[in-house]
């Protein structure tokens, strides 16, 4: 009886250990076994991939790491340009570790993807701005605003990339100093006043040149008419449209002589 005992003791107890030194990789995740009395930093060269990983939960560890894209959105923070302008920047990143980098970024860092996000990758983008917007004026970043942005972009994925992250897209939500915002606005009023005036004069011009038409072609008309009206024409108009009868109004015209 108490062999039997023993028996299901020692079966609970490999059950236990076994569930200790099992975990699951989840998909979209990589998983590295660290060993904590190794080499190497304690990383193992073995890179998990997902399905069911067994260890030795005494000496050694497994953590995940999303390899799926991940999105962020900073807080605001401020950056001079090369002129002193301060310019907001709201940056928002999308980005992902590259698959096989996991232990490179375990060995660097020992921290969470979390909290690698919320620190390193922060200061790496703040860096790219700050670099940047040394190397161009107010005039130029509004301007050239493409090739700043393409700049910024290039810088961060550069960086990123040298640490086991690929940046998949930025936003950067930059915002013009207040003072910038204003003569912007101001210019765009007056571009739309004066293409509103523009506007209004091509009508007024186009009703007096149709003005101008109709009154050369009455005028033609006129002369046309004028010139036509022979004293023979006016005689037989008259014919054509006379009666046959005396008028009624005006004086008779006198057939007979009175010889009296």
């Amino acid at each position: 009886m108490k062999r039997i005992i023993l028996i299901g003791v020692g079966a609970i107890l490999v059950t236990i250990a076994m569930a200790a030194s099992c975990t699951r990789i989840d998909a979209g995740h990589e998983g590295i076994k660290v060993n904590l009395y190794g080499t190497g930093k304690g990383v193992s060269n073995v890179t998990l991939v997902t399905g069911r990983v067994f260890y030795n939960p005494i000496t050694e560890s497994v953590y995940e790491f999303p390899t799926y894209i991940q999105t962020m959105d900073y807080g605001s923070f401020t950056v001079n340009a090369k002129d002193g302008s301060v310019f907001t920047v709201d940056p928002t990143i999308s980005y992902n570790v590259i698959p096989g980098k996991s232990p490179h970024i375990f060995v660097k860092y020992r921290k969470t993807i979390d909290e690698i996000t919320a620190t390193t990758l922060l200061n790496y983008v703040k860096d790219a701005y700050r670099i940047q917007f040394n190397n161009y004026t107010t005039e130029e970043i509004i301007s050239n605003r493409q090739r700043f942005e393409h700049a910024v972009e290039t810088s961060m994925r550069e960086q990123f990339a040298r640490d086991g992250f690929h940046l998949e897209q930025l936003t950067s939500g930059l915002q013009y100093p207040e003072a910038i915002t204003q003569a912007i606005d101001a210019k765009n009023r007056a571009v739309q006043q004066a293409m509103q005036v523009e506007n209004e004069l091509k009508v007024a011009e186009a009703q007096a040149r149709k003005l101008i038409v109709q009154a050369e072609a009455e005028k033609r008309a006129n002369e046309l008419k004028q010139q036509s009206l022979t004293p023979l024409l006016i005689q037989q108009q008259f014919i054509e449209k006379w009666d046959g009868r005396t008028p009624l109004y005006g004086n008779a015209p006198v057939m007979f002589k009175n010889v009296q």
